[in-house]
């Protein structure tokens, strides 16, 4: 396994947190998009990358020779959560998103233990993972309720 992560992965890594600074800063702002609500449009977001986060498990589950069904079963975890969080009213979506996304991180540190990720990958997990989370609870907390 490669020891350092791909360009690719830094910039496109990186980018991602983009509509979380982005769309968090408006929150708390209470500002829109052209004229869009940003809150729906960042627990959409952070639906959606909980899933992505959810999926990487089942991917290391699926390379690994022992694919373990503990490690299926986790991998859906995040999805369902994030599911049920877009069903929360505000603040709650986005509290629960943001404290879903940064326990992930924590999580997933037993992939590249385990060797199923390069270490690489958990570092870069809780960076990422740490300022999309963070960003969430931020504009649930700092953003207006409605």
């Amino acid at each position: 396994m490669p020891r350092t992560p791909s360009l690719a992965a830094l910039v496109l890594g990186g980018a991602g947190l983009i509509p979380f600074l982005g769309l968090g800063a408006l929150v708390i702002l209470g500002q829109s998009l052209f004229g869009l609500a940003p809150r729906p449009l960042l627990a959409a977001y952070g639906a959606v990358i909980a899933s992505f986060l959810g999926g990487l498990r089942w991917g290391a589950a699926a390379a690994s020779p022992e694919g373990k069904a503990v490690d299926y079963a986790v991998s859906v975890v995040p999805s369902l959560i994030a599911w049920a969080a877009l069903f929360a009213p505000a603040p709650w979506d986005l509290r629960a998103l943001g404290a879903l996304v940064l326990a992930w991180g924590l999580v997933d540190q037993d992939l590249p233990r385990r060797g199923l990720v390069p270490a690489w990958l958990g570092r870069l997990r809780m960076v990422l993972s740490g300022v999309a989370g963070l960003a969430l609870l931020a504009a649930g907390f700092l953003g207006p309720v409605s």
